[in-house]
């Protein structure tokens, strides 16, 4: 009989787009796939449904809000292929998974370059009211240059000018969220007729390089007030910006010792502005071939291997990194590469070949292989302790079908899990983050949203008049 240490329990989420071909082009082709019926609003309710029963913690939904860069000389292939487009917005959809779950995380991701700080403070904190509290948003700067032209700009920002951005955006988001209401503004007193306390509601007064907002936030304190915050970038700017800011952040690791690295990176930083390692959570983005025998792993991995499209991935990863890859031979080197696009990416790119000097060719293979674990249930959690001893605390899971990826890993990996301790079996009671960390439902006071508490009582309606 195995003997096994005891470990904190791995954080699930999956990890889907509203689309139809997310990570691993192609596999929509699959007999059994069924994301291409991603306007379906039962596929996304069915699907919600199955990972709250198996007790998942988040349904995490990527977004993009143009097209990538160009793939031979244009977007053609994009369209043709279905490469993130057509592409519907998560925040709509999470907002009716609300209504049919009770304890599932609901992650989305929005840019900050979408949506003006005010109106998506706003529509998050309705969102965290109405789920009860199990928001969480992943914080991108968007890395498609289309993107950018989208909502009115000449191109892609520059890449640390990106983060200043965000760094000014979540600045807004946190007064909105943190500082404009007090505990206990909100009376709702019927037999008085006091709705609210005037003097614990205050404008915010944001005067700075990109927004103007004066405020008050138009919602009251929701269960979290600030969102859970996830956050995905990892290049050294992104890892500075995550240290200060993220609950949880996501990583695409072509390998333990990147991961290794990066977390115990991004953790050292944190300890460098006040908050402790067990602050942030951090997710390893992983695709599973699960069979009862090496044998059975051995012809499935073969059968989605037949489905899987090679240019789209050259084509996603090349648009994401904003260098054209199409019509290279596959033997091309990518060199000393340096872009202002997804830097992170790019990193693990050069990290995920012995030589650090990949091929169009390991691009490829990297993205469709070196995040994905195949074998069966044990093969496969042993893995997934060495991902832990490397600074992992959870798995956001890429799917290649829908929803047939999440089934095989909850009848198949997750009874092992569960067996090994590395798996909970009911849900924590509370928000979203009393779940991920077991403490308050706010943030803790070292984190830097807590300094926007308090620091409006100047600015009430009782003084003020707008």
């Amino acid at each position: 009989m195995s003997v096994f240490t005891e470990r904190p329990r791995l954080l699930l989420s999956a990890f889907a787009m509203n689309t139809t071909s997310h990570i691993l082009g192609g596999q929509w082709r699959h007999p059994e796939a069924q994301q291409h019926r991603f306007n379906d609003l039962r596929l996304w309710t069915d699907l919600a449904r199955t990972l709250e029963e198996a007790k998942f913690d988040a349904l995490f939904l990527a977004d993009v809000v143009g097209l990538y860069g160009n793939h031979g000389g244009g977007w053609t292939s994009h369209i043709e292929r279905g490469l993130q487009v057509p592409a519907n917005d998560p925040l709509v959809l999470q907002s009716a998974l609300a209504a049919t779950t009770e304890h599932l995380g609901l992650a989305l991701t929005s840019s900050v370059v979408q949506s003006h700080p005010f109106q998506f403070a706003r529509q998050m904190s309705t969102l965290d009211h109405l789920s009860e509290g199990r928001v969480a948003w992943n914080i991108v700067t968007s890395v498609l240059e289309n993107s950018f032209k989208n909502f009115g700009h000449n191109g892609l920002v520059e890449h640390d000018s990106r983060y200043d951005w965000a760094d000014e955006y979540l600045e807004v988001c946190y007064k909105l969220w943190e500082g404009s209401w007090d505990d206990g503004a909100l009376i709702q007193d019927k037999r008085t007729g006091r709705h609210a306390d005037p003097s614990k509601v205050h404008k915010i007064n944001h005067h700075g390089a990109r927004y103007s907002v004066e405020g008050p936030h138009l919602v009251a304190p929701s269960p979290q007030r600030t969102p859970l915050l996830f956050q995905a970038g990892s290049s050294g700017r992104g890892q500075h910006f995550a240290a200060a800011n993220a609950e949880a952040a996501f990583l695409f690791a072509p390998n333990v010792d990147y991961a290794r690295k990066t977390t115990a990176s991004v953790r050292a930083l944190a300890r460098e502005v006040g908050r402790r390692d067990e602050d942030i959570k951090f997710f390893a983005g992983l695709s599973f071939v699960v069979g009862s025998t090496e044998a059975e792993v051995s012809r499935k991995r073969a059968e989605l291997d037949g489905y899987l499209d090679l240019d789209t991935i050259v084509a996603h990863i090349g648009g994401g990194i904003g260098v054209d890859l199409g019509g290279l031979p596959l033997d091309t080197t990518l060199g000393e590469l340096r872009t202002d696009g997804a830097r992170g990416v790019l990193e693990a790119l050069f990290a995920s070949v012995p030589g650090g000097n990949p091929t169009i060719a390991d691009v490829a293979r990297y993205w469709a292989y070196n995040q994905q674990i195949a074998g069966t249930p044990e093969q496969i959690v042993d893995q997934l302790e060495s991902w832990q001893d490397a600074g992992i605390d959870g798995i956001n899971i890429i799917n290649q079908t829908i929803p047939g990826s999440y089934q095989d890993f909850i009848e198949g990996v997750l009874p092992e899990l569960r067996q090994r301790g590395l798996a909970q079996s009911e849900y924590r009671p509370g928000t979203l983050r009393e779940k991920f960390f077991g403490d308050g439902a706010h943030l803790p006071d070292r984190h830097r949203a807590a300094s926007h508490r308090g620091a409006y009582a100047g600015d009430t309606a009782l003084q003020t008049a707008g």
